[in-house]
C-alpha cells in the first residue's frame, strides 16, 4: 500500500516521504529485539499503524508551535507519524513501559525528528498544559478525559483513534461536546470499517 500516491497526503515534502518510508524498516528492526508490534501487524505496518495514525489528521489540524500529549503511545503510535506530518508541533509521547519509550526515543533520533521527546511514565501522573492529547485504543473515554482535566495536566481537546461501537462510551462524557467519525467514510479496507476517531472539546 502507498499511501504517499494518494489525495490525503499528496502535499508531503521529499524528506516527509522518505521518512516515512524508513518507518517501517525502523520498526522491524527494533522488533526483533523488543516486541512492541504484533508480528501479524507488522505485516501490514502501512496500513494498521502508519495509516491508521495519520488518520487524524483528517478531523485535526494543529497549528505551528502547539503542544501535543500522546499517552500510552507504545512504540510511538500516533505520535511518530503525526510528529513527521507536523514538524512544526511539538509532541511528548508517554508510556508507562520503559522499553516502549527507549523504541520512540530510537526511532525519532534515526529520523532526526526534533519535535519528538519521550517519558516513561503514567498518563495521569503527566504535569502541563497541552493544547491537544491524542491515544490511539488506550482507554475508555472517561478515563482518557479524567487524564486530560485532572490537577496535573490541562488540555484543551482530546482526539483518539477507537473501535467499535462507542454510544456507551460517549454517554458517560456528556459534559463535553464531542463527535464521532467513521474512518470508513474517508479510508477503504476491512481494517478500517470499524475504527473510529473520537474528538473532544475540553475547554
Amino acid at each position: 500500500m502507498d499511501i504517499f500516491t494518494g489525495k490525503h497526503f499528496s502535499s508531503l515534502s521529499d524528506k516527509q516521504i522518505e521518512q516515512f518510508k524508513v518507518l517501517k524498516p525502523l520498526y522491524e528492526e527494533w522488533n526483533a529485539q523488543i516486541n512492541v508490534i504484533s508480528r501479524k501487524d507488522i505485516e501490514h505496518f502501512d496500513e494498521r499503524h502508519l495509516l491508521h495514525s495519520l488518520a487524524l489528521s483528517f478531523y485535526w489540524k494543529p497549528k505551528p508551535g502547539e503542544r501535543v500529549l500522546d499517552i500510552g503511545t507504545g512504540g510511538g503510535f500516533p505520535g511518530i507519524p503525526l510528529a513527521i506530518l507536523y514538524p512544526d508541533v511539538e509532541f511528548l509521547l508517554v508510556d508507562s513501559i520503559g522499553k516502549k519509550i527507549k523504541v520512540v526515543e530510537a526511532v525519532a533520533d534515526a529520523l532526526q525528528l526534533k519535535n519528538v521527546k519521550g517519558l516513561h511514565e503514567r498518563a495521569e501522573k503527566v504535569p502541563g498544559k497541552f493544547d491537544t492529547v491524542t491515544s490511539r485504543a488506550v482507554a475508555k473515554l472517561a478515563a482518557l478525559v479524567g487524564y486530560c482535566t485532572s490537577g496535573k495536566m490541562k488540555a484543551k481537546k482530546l482526539i483518539c483513534l477507537k473501535g467499535g461501537d462507542l454510544q456507551s462510551e460517549v454517554a458517560e462524557i456528556d459534559d463535553y461536546p464531542s463527535v464521532v467519525y467513521k474512518l470508513s467514510d474517508k479510508l477503504e479496507g476491512e481494517f478500517f470499517e470499524t475504527k473510529k476517531v473520537v474528538r473532544v472539546e475540553l475547554t
